[in-house]
């Protein structure tokens, strides 16, 4: 077969059948509901044997168009008395006999789980997503549902980090050119950093009484943050006896975890085992050591840990 492509003067006089709108208009706009978790749920239990479906509501199946109209749709649930509990399911279906596309009820079979979703490849078959789960007792007067609504998501979009989308949706996703941050929005205003990654950076001073015995560094991949120190005591005895502790470093607010402090074990080369603390105000401090640590003793430690 030669090659095509659509529409153009050349096929068909720039006809599309329903099966090539399909086949092109399936990436245009993800399978899904208009919206986010957010708001009303689409489908809720009606009166009776009965689910409604809240008007208003829009929604894409394979790049098809469906709207609940302006009332409320019921939908009416078989009557169950199998003597055991039965799952159905609500989906929106593309039925590529007619190619429409309507939300219908998928009956499950008593004592077994929901019914699986039906999504035939090529021009022929019936494409299903989910709305929602509906469980029927036996002998029920009434039915419960479980919400499982598929939204349509949103595309990574490159911004700068001083001008992302001033209107975002939930779940949104920028890739800023500027910093190399890869965010999420989150919703009431907020973005979350999803992954950056950041060159080696140096760590601050700590007391006097250590001294670097290599470089103290810290560096950062997505939420991941890894520090390495390597530190030798000088000018006097750092003393088991000393409840405070001693601090080594001090983080960069980058790389700090503004939430909670960090515990890691550690062991200088005397032997003498400790517990290195690296705080919210990012310092980093070493307590509780088992016995006297003398001048020109070392401690060499990489830490690693989540920012949120």
């Amino acid at each position: 077969m030669a090659q095509n492509s659509w529409p153009s003067p050349s096929h068909n006089t720039r006809f599309v059948t329903d099966a090539e709108y399909e086949a092109m208009a399936a990436r245009f706009s993800d399978d899904g509901v208009y919206g986010d978790p957010t708001d009303a749920a689409v489908v809720s239990g009606g009166i009776g044997l009965n689910v409604d479906i809240r008007p208003g509501v829009s929604a894409s199946v394979r790049g098809h168009a469906w709207t609940s109209g302006t009332s409320t749709v019921t939908l009416p649930i078989t009557a169950n008395a199998s003597g055991q509990t039965r799952i159905d399911r609500v989906v929106l279906r593309l039925d590529r006999s007619d190619w429409t596309v309507r939300a219908v009820v998928k009956d499950g079979t008593p004592g077994a789980g929901p019914p699986a979703l039906t999504q035939d490849p090529g021009d022929t078959g019936v494409w299903e997503i989910l709305l929602v789960g509906v469980t029927v007792p036996s002998s029920a007067g009434s039915v419960t549902v479980t919400r499982g609504e598929l939204y349509v998501g949103t595309r990574v979009r490159p911004a700068l980090s001083s001008h992302r989308n001033v209107l975002p949706e939930v779940g949104e996703l920028a890739y800023e050119t500027d910093t190399g941050r890869l965010s999420m929005y989150t919703g009431s205003g907020a973005w979350a950093t999803l992954y950056e990654d950041s060159p080696e950076v140096p760590l601050g001073g700590g007391y006097s009484t250590w001294d670097d015995e290599g470089q103290a560094v810290g560096q950062r991949a997505g939420s991941v943050v890894s520090l390495r120190i390597s530190k030798r005591r000088i000018n006097s005895t750092f003393n088991a006896t000393d409840a405070d502790g001693s601090k080594l470093a001090t983080v960069p607010g980058s790389l700090r975890n503004p939430r909670r402090n960090q515990y890691f074990g550690c062991t200088f080369s005397n032997g003498v085992t400790g517990r290195v603390e690296v705080r919210t105000d990012g310092g980093i401090w070493v307590r509780m050591i088992s016995a006297n640590v003398t001048v020109g003793h070392t401690l060499s430690l990489t830490m690693t840990y989540l920012l949120n």
